[in-house]
């Protein structure tokens, strides 16, 4: 059993590991729920399959090689978690199991190649902003350009937003109700700054003092996620020193950061930093969450008064952090906004960290369709919580020719007289 392979075979995430791969009970409630089952029709392309395949590999009955290319389709969205009426945390087997086989994997020049310029721009605002500026450029030389670099040229906005630089500290507007650090994000600092601004806008007037630290760093999302977990766990190092530990929570307006950063402690499992790591994750809130505990209401002013507007959930958000009531009640609490649901809420849009880039033909269909889903709703405007989601829908949504605008749901909360 896998649970008896020696942990100097494994590591120390074996324990978690065997756990997640013992409690499946094979059901199949997951299946319709798993985007690439939903896409490719396949066994071995369904959490359950995984779970199995992973769990012959552990035990020594097949080869990492064999099994590589259905554990890379896996988005790892966690939409079977929601779904599993067992409780498999498979989040805790695909991250650990991709760490494990990828020091020994042998990969192509132009995965090498494709994965060392993502690790290498993407977790630093400065370096990401200066590629997609050369990318907007070089664009149309893409037909020249390897078949590895077109999903990254495609993924290039037409367009930055000036940019922006954050204070360390801003202080609360009203009577002060407590004293948060913000997350700023890598890639939101470059696509999106104005959330971060609608963010502060809206903690400061609750009366938070909200601090943003400057020696922050990458959350670790994307490396943890596609198996490099030494870079992961500089990226968590970082932070452990950057944030301060007196304040009431570390407020993430990003699913994919605020997942990451939650995963400290199974990035860390069996580690003398693990008590640091599970304590620092503990402290980490999606901020819709944090705004509902605290009572936030939203003005008469706000952006999002009076619009029809569709509610996406970024898994991210919603499967792995278990967060889809917070930003649907406060959405719902804005004056006379009407909140739209979409089909199949469950299924990822394709974005997925990386994968979008890794697996562009997979994240294409699934992006058509999740855009598909939300323009059936006849919406004024787009909400989610998650800058990955917001880029993957806002390109199928311009490729359709819809003009549709896309908020950050802390930007449809934030007064606009402010």
């Amino acid at each position: 059993m896998l649970h008896q392979i020696k942990k100097d075979k494994i590591g120390p995430q074996a324990e978690p590991m065997a756990k997640a791969v013992e409690t499946c009970v094979h059901c199949g409630f997951c299946l319709p729920t798993c985007p690439t089952y939903a896409t490719m029709g396949e066994e071995m392309d369904s959490p359950r399959g995984r779970i199995f395949l992973m769990k012959e590999v552990l035990e020594g009955k097949m080869k990492p090689e064999e099994i590589e290319s259905y554990t890379d389709n896996c988005l790892g969205c966690l939409a079977c978690v929601t779904s599993c009426p067992s409780g498999v945390e498979y989040g805790e087997l695909i991250s650990p199991y991709r760490a494990w086989a990828e020091p020994d994997r042998e990969r192509s020049i132009s995965s090498q190649i494709q994965r060392t310029i993502l690790l290498n721009t993407l977790p630093y605002p400065n370096r990401f902003r200066t590629a997609a500026k050369i990318g907007r450029y070089v664009k149309p030389l893409t037909k020249l350009m390897p078949s590895f670099m077109k999903p990254m040229m495609d993924m290039t906005p037409a367009s930055l937003p000036p940019q922006e630089s954050l204070n360390e500290y801003y202080p609360a507007k009203s009577k002060r109700k407590g004293r948060v650090a913000l997350v700023a994000g890598c890639a939101q600092q470059v696509l999106a700054p104005r959330i971060n601004r609608a963010a502060i806008n809206v903690l400061t007037r609750s009366g938070i003092d909200v601090l943003v630290p400057k020696d922050q760093g990458c959350c670790g999302a994307l490396a943890m996620h596609i198996g490099a977990s030494d870079e992961a766990k500089k990226s968590a190092q970082r932070n452990f020193s950057a944030f301060p530990k007196d304040v009431d929570a570390i407020i993430s307006t990003a699913a994919g950061c605020g997942s990451g950063m939650k995963e400290y402690g199974l990035l860390f499992h069996g580690s003398e930093e693990q008590e640091e790591a599970e304590s620092f994750a503990d402290k980490v809130i999606d901020i819709s969450v944090f705004l509902e505990d605290i009572g936030f209401e939203p003005s008469e002013n706000c952006l999002g008064a009076n619009k029809r507007v569709a509610y996406h959930d970024a898994c991210h958000l919603a499967h792995a952090q278990g967060v889809r009531n917070p930003p649907r009640n406060l959405l719902k609490a804005i004056p006379n906004l009407t909140l739209l649901e979409p089909a199949e809420w469950e299924l990822c849009c394709g974005s997925a960290g990386t994968y979008n880039i890794e697996h562009p033909d997979t994240a294409e269909e699934l992006g058509k369709r999740k855009t598909a889903n939300l323009l059936a709703t006849e919406p004024d405007a787009i909400a989610m919580g998650n800058i990955g989601c917001m880029a993957q829908i806002e390109r199928h949504l311009r490729d359709g020719k819809s003009d549709i605008p896309i908020y950050h749901t802390i930007e449809l909360l934030d007064d606009v007289d402010s």
